[in-house]
């Protein structure tokens, strides 16, 4: 997660509360989806972000986690997502998600 991304996430868990964020990934493999939702839960393990040794505890998931894809309607998901979903390892990303979810 760029520099940026990471001062985004840290003021509006500061504006809103940690508890009314959500964090929605939508990395296409499953080391990149965890190390990002790795920086918003525990921290930056870089450390070299704003979110350096800043333990969130964000909420966070996948585009792509069967939870969120339940949520969109399903034309939608369709136009925008299904296409790469088809290329993702939709497993491996799953499975890093529920690693660092289960870290909290």
């Amino acid at each position: 997660m760029d520099l940026e991304n990471q001062r985004r996430v840290l003021e509006f868990s500061e504006q809103y509360g940690a508890e009314n964020v959500v964090v929605l990934l939508g990395a296409a493999e499953g080391e990149a989806a965890g190390l990002a939702a790795e920086t918003v839960t525990l921290g930056d393990p870089t450390w070299a972000g704003p979110l350096a040794g800043v333990s969130l505890g964000l909420a966070v998931y996948h585009i792509c986690e069967p939870e969120v894809k339940e949520e969109i309607d399903p034309d939608v998901y369709d136009e925008q997502i299904s296409m790469m979903e088809m290329v993702l390892d939709v497993d491996d990303i799953c499975n890093e998600m529920n690693a660092i979810r289960d870290q909290l």
